[in-house]
């Protein structure tokens, strides 16, 4: 059975500690106001109505993911319902990871391009692609703060003990980077809470990977699974109520969804016969968009389903290659 990305990194940490990385929405429109016009012809009237609705159309949500369709990964975004599928980073290099800045203009996303796994920033459209880290070994798994001013993200280090990767935070220019883990376990997937309080993140620290909560600053790290089996890839609800995570706790990686204090794990799809991760709710928290390698042709794509797990899961890509850790925009 195919394994997510988590495995190669646990393999590689484990045997050689020489590195941790190889290589829709809806449209809201103002309601019309009927006046009484006296002496101005209808067709004027209705052609204002129509100029107000358009103006107060807002643009569908997007989701961004990548796929190395096109021989080498790329950060891709779409439409909510799958269409309109591009690429935007189109380098040679390996780009994945992507992190959407609150309001939708940027792009957090790690890649290789420089020799070895660093934090880049884009604009939407793919344009103004900017270097923010430089680090030896690796950086990657940006998430941004809920204002914007801040990255999340995990960094490879090298110590006394080793190797192994801790939570930094920056500012969104780069500068000011600072450890909040400090620990020497592997910690790294770090999600911001809503409210910008809070990074979730998961740790091997306790023997298996966990999904733990800290506060911004890095104290009261506390673990909130507390599962014999492996938990990953934490992502909030928009609410904060809520966090989905991968658990293969039934005997292979599914979504479930907990509490915000760890209580309530619910395996939210409940599928024996596939592997389901990388996580990420809707800005209005009715949907989930995840990735799984559930249908015959047994390669990783999109999937979209409701929050709580129930009606169709929906496959939004439908590609031979693989398209994996899809994100929705704010």
């Amino acid at each position: 059975m195919k394994k997510p990305l988590l495995w190669v990194l646990i393999l590689a940490i484990s045997v050689s500690l020489v590195a941790v990385f190889s290589s829709g929405g809806c449209r809201r429109v103002k309601e019309p106001v009927v006046e009484e016009v006296t002496g101005e012809p209808e067709e004027e009237a209705v052609a204002e109505e129509e100029e107000e609705i358009e103006e107060e159309t807002t643009k569908e949500g997007k989701i961004a993911f990548y796929s190395n369709r096109d021989g080498n990964y790329e950060i891709y975004i779409m439409n909510v319902d799958g269409s309109e599928q591009v690429n935007l980073t189109n380098n040679p290099a390996g780009d994945r990871y992507s992190s959407f800045s609150p309001d939708g203009s940027k792009i957090a996303f790690a890649s290789n391009r420089d020799g070895n796994d660093e934090i880049y920033i884009m604009n939407v459209d793919g344009s103004e692609q900017t270097r923010l880290t430089d680090n030896p070994m690796e950086d990657g798994y940006p998430s941004f703060s809920p204002d914007g001013s801040k990255i999340a993200f995990m960094s490879v280090l090298v110590g006394i003990a080793g190797i192994n990767s801790e939570i930094y935070i920056m500012n969104v220019d780069g500068s000011e980077k600072v450890n909040l883990t400090n620990n020497p376990a592997v910690d790294w997937y770090p999600s911001f809470s809503p409210d910008g309080t809070n990074i979730a993140f998961m740790s091997n620290r306790d023997g298996n990977y966990e999904i733990y909560i800290i506060n911004v600053d890095g104290s009261e790290q506390v673990n909130l699974t507390n599962n014999t089996a492996g938990d990953w890839y934490p992502s909030f609800s928009p609410d904060r109520t809520k966090i989905a995570f991968a658990s293969d706790r039934d005997g292979n990686s599914e979504i479930y969804i907990m509490n915000v204090d760890g209580s309530g794990q619910t395996n939210l799809t409940n599928n024996s016969v596939a592997d389901d991760y990388y996580s990420s709710f809707s800005p209005d928290r009715s949907k989930i968009v995840f990735n799984s390698d559930r249908d015959v042709d047994g390669n990783n794509e999109i999937y979209i389903m409701n929050f709580d797990g129930s009606g169709q899961v929906v496959r939004l890509t439908n590609n031979p290659a693989a398209d994996e850790f899809p994100s929705f925009s704010p």
